[in-house]
């Protein structure tokens, strides 16, 4: 089309015809918008979970293998599909939304401030952002946050400022500092992160990686000790969570957070603590690392931070920490914006206002008590892990139905969960939870093990 009318411009030019230029610049227009909107509404209509599901195999890319269940509406613990047929949501969106879907106060902040300023950039001030930064810093106890919006981007920023702090403050040389991150961790699928993955999926044809990096055992403290010990001079930071969610909810034995921190201390590296999915409440504290009375230099937060209607990430530091980042050297043009700000004050405010953090706690031994019960019935059930409302259930790899075939039984029965590896299933309800929803998700779990047995 723009080879046409190119052409045909020339020829207008020479013979002096106006009309016909602007008649045929009327055509083409006309007949491009056509063109738009036909496609444009194309599929538009598509409404049924089959139909659904099929659009977007077809228009999608196919880098994620979700179950296959649609939601159409979801409010609390609850989802519904486009047929109508309700559902226990036991995934809450990797955690994002351990509010529970669609809670009340979390929409009227998102409704009320896009009605007034969504978006101002970090060119200009706004009126939330600042209230935002001192009620976040003031529940968590840390002096400066920097803003982002995905995980994955406050994992990336919390490096950045450990690399920056090595060498401004610990006197690291120039562009020799490293990283310390563990084994079967999950941070994110940027190349910086999966530089430092040890899950060959992760990996597999996206090289070459970033350096700068070192890689110990999770859940040993001798192994951070021992590289601490030979490279600790050029290190700047040791990266962990707490506990790894797309492991396999593994939780560290009791007292290993607490001296890899002290190791850390020895050798004046940042402990950075990655709460993004154990944090906010979702193990029973509002940060994991809470359940060792340990204060890391480096947190990072996201997911239920906006309880899930809105991408909103930050990083927590003091100002020692914090202060190594000067204007330029590190943004987002959404970062910090009023209204991600106005969600997670009040996304913040629903988790202690509304008691979920203490929920998360005794719901989750109910969970873990009532399923202890379970597991005695069927052998191929190893065990069930977990602090809080961060549960899984462990199966024998060798057993003749995968983790993702019980998850199918359990969609059919209304409970909707997740597999991670073949013989692991998470469990991580909204920490609204009740005690009467809890037992009745253990007899429906015990239903699909009894199905799949």
């Amino acid at each position: 089309v723009v080879k046409s009318f190119v052409n045909f411009q020339m020829n207008s030019l020479e013979s002096g015809s106006e009309y016909l230029n602007n008649n045929m610049l009327s055509r083409i227009v006309s007949r491009r918008n056509s063109t738009l909107t036909t496609r444009n509404c194309s599929n538009r209509f598509a409404s049924s979970t089959k139909d659904l599901i099929k659009l977007e195999q077809t228009k999608a890319a196919n880098n994620y293998s979700p179950l296959p269940v649609v939601f159409s509406t979801a409010h609390g613990l609850h989802v519904t599909d486009p047929e109508g047929k309700k559902y226990m949501d036991f995934l809450s969106s990797y955690s994002a939304c351990n509010q529970g879907h669609s809670h009340p106060k979390i929409v009227d902040a998102l409704v009320n401030q896009v009605n007034n300023c969504a978006l101002t950039s970090r060119a200009f001030h706004n009126a939330i952002f600042p209230n935002y930064a001192e009620y976040i810093t003031d529940v968590f106890g840390y002096d400066r946050v920097l803003p982002m919006n995905t995980g994955a981007e406050a994992v990336e920023t919390a490096i950045k400022v450990a690399r920056k702090w090595g060498y401004k403050v610990k006197g690291i040389p120039k562009y020799e500092a490293f990283v310390v991150a563990v084994t079967e961790n999950f941070h994110g699928r940027t190349i910086t992160i999966v530089s430092f993955s040890t899950d060959e999926t992760c990996k597999d044809g996206f090289g070459p990686f970033n350096t700068g990096y070192k890689i110990v055992k999770y859940n040993d403290a001798s192994s951070l000790e021992e590289v601490l010990d030979l490279y600790g001079e050029k290190i700047c930071g040791f990266l962990v969570e707490p506990i790894q969610g797309e492991a396999g909810v593994k939780i560290p034995y009791d007292g290993y957070l607490k001296e890899c921190y002290d190791l850390c201390k020895k050798h004046n590296v940042l402990f950075i603590a990655d709460e993004i999915q154990s944090g906010l409440g979702r193990t029973g504290k509002l940060l994991a690392c809470d359940w060792e009375d340990i204060k890391p230099d480096i947190v990072i937060l996201g997911k239920a931070l906006s309880g899930g209607v809105y991408p909103v990430s930050a990083v927590l530091a003091n100002e020692e920490v914090m202060s190594v980042i000067g204007p330029g050297e590190h943004g987002s043009t959404y970062g910090g914006n009023p209204l991600g700000s106005a969600c997670s004050i009040a996304a913040i405010k629903a988790l202690i206002d509304e008691n979920m953090i203490q929920n998360s706690l005794e719901m989750g031994i109910l969970f873990r008590e009532e399923m202890s019960k379970v597991v005695e019935k069927f052998k191929f059930v190893l065990n069930v892990r977990g602090k809080g409302l961060m549960n899984a259930m462990v199966m024998d790899p060798d057993h003749h139905k995968s983790a993702w075939e019980i998850c199918l039984t359990l969609k059919e029965f209304g409970l909707l969960c997740k597999p991670t590896h073949e013989n692991i299933i998470r469990f991580t309800p909204p920490l609204i939870i009740t005690r009467e929803e809890i037992i009745q998700s253990v007899k429906l779990i015990e239903k699909a093990l009894e199905e799949n047995k």
